[in-house]
């Protein structure tokens, strides 16, 4: 028995680490990412990017959203209150980019929605519809999809087009792309934001910070 014991701890140990790894610290907001939140590579911004503020500001945030995952959704509150107070001037920009976990199966979908109103759109129906989204969702495949084609109305896009839109999967290879994208540059988990000063990679936002942390890390680096 005590041959078997061994195995069975070193088994039982490492579905404790690898749970302590994917789960992580929900009181910071999505999922923890393995090896200290390093980056590995992250692709650069290019005007491909759905890009809020100044494409030249000073800082960059890039963050890698699912759009029913419920740290997100606060998360998006944050950002949108950073655009309102620093998106002006001119210093601060967001990227937004997809990264749609599996055990979200609407959240692929939802994002192929956005795409389909920026190819309908533009850049700024994009944001509006995704901040629509937001709302509307109460999150964990909340949705009720039957929404989609609606929230598309409200910000000035063409029901049937957008219908035929999402139905074709146009827009599923930019999804799975950010989905890439996210895991190259070392994303496990959402909402996951590296900080950029000067197209430089300087740190990340961990999970879903509220308005006043991520405000203290930007005013450090205006500060500089």
């Amino acid at each position: 028995m005590q041959s078997l014991a061994i195995p069975f701890a070193i088994v039982i140990a490492g579905i404790a680490i690898a749970s302590a790894i994917y789960f992580g610290d929900r009181s910071k907001g999505g999922l923890a990412v393995a090896a200290g939140n390093q980056i590995a590579s992250l692709d650069p911004v290019t005007k491909k990017d759905h890009i809020l503020g100044n494409p030249d500001a000073k800082i960059v945030i890039v963050e890698y959203s699912d759009l029913e995952c419920p740290y997100c959704k606060t998360f998006h509150n944050s950002m949108t209150e950073v655009m309102n107070t620093y998106g002006e001037s001119g210093n601060v920009a967001w990227v937004y980019r997809h990264f749609p976990l599996s055990f979200h199966s609407k959240a692929d979908k939802e994002a192929q929605a956005t795409e389909c109103v920026a190819k309908l759109g533009d850049n700024k129906k994009f944001w509006e519809y995704t901040s629509k989204i937001f709302v509307a969702t109460p999150s964990n495949n909340g949705l009720d999809m039957s929404l989609l084609p609606k929230l598309a109305k409200d910000v000035g896009i063409d029901e049937t087009a957008f219908t035929a839109c999402l139905e074709s999967n146009e827009m599923k290879a930019i999804t799975d792309a950010g989905l890439a994208s996210g895991m190259k540059a070392g994303v496990r988990g959402t909402p996951h934001s590296i900080i950029l000063v000067d197209k430089k990679v300087v740190g990340t936002i961990d999970g879903a910070q509220p308005f006043v942390t991520i405000k203290a890390q930007i005013d450090a680096i205006l500060a500089k």
